[in-house]
């Protein structure tokens, strides 16, 4: 990545913090087609990530599973911190979420979701979790 984080990146991260999954997809989709590698799979996983959870918002468990599991693995290479963002945090909380939602089973995605639009929280292994959040650190 460049000394500089793109602004679209960053309008892309706080669309994906507020829950605006498809906005953050149409932001981040434009900067993956125009960039080359380490950046295009960096912002591949993210796409990923956030259409995993605009599929779960739809109650889709099937699509959001896949592009959890997509996500995380391209991420992975990029850890613990590429772009000034927290990556293995995003990966920890995205593989909870993967984990709640393959317990949970497909059958049981609308109460899955309704749960989580109830309290903002969805039930996992470990109790009341959040959603996943692309935290970003402090450069240097």
């Amino acid at each position: 990545m460049s000394e500089t984080v793109p602004q679209q990146f960053s309008e892309g991260v706080e669309q994906f913090n507020q829950g605006e999954f498809y906005a953050c997809h149409d932001t981040l989709e434009a900067l993956w087609m125009e960039s080359t590698e380490p950046d295009k799979t960096f912002y591949q996983g993210i796409l990923q990530i956030a259409v995993a959870l605009y599929h779960l918002g739809n109650k889709n468990w099937r699509g959001s599973a896949i592009l959890l599991g997509e996500g995380i693995n391209r991420l992975r290479y990029y850890q613990p911190i590429y772009a000034d963002i927290n990556v293995e945090e995003l990966i920890v909380q995205s593989s909870d979420l993967l984990i709640a939602l393959q317990q949970s089973g497909s059958e049981n995605i609308g109460e899955f979701v309704e749960y989580f639009q109830k309290n903002g929280t969805y039930r996992g292994s470990d109790g009341d979790l959040p959603m996943p959040k692309i935290l970003k650190v402090m450069p240097g």
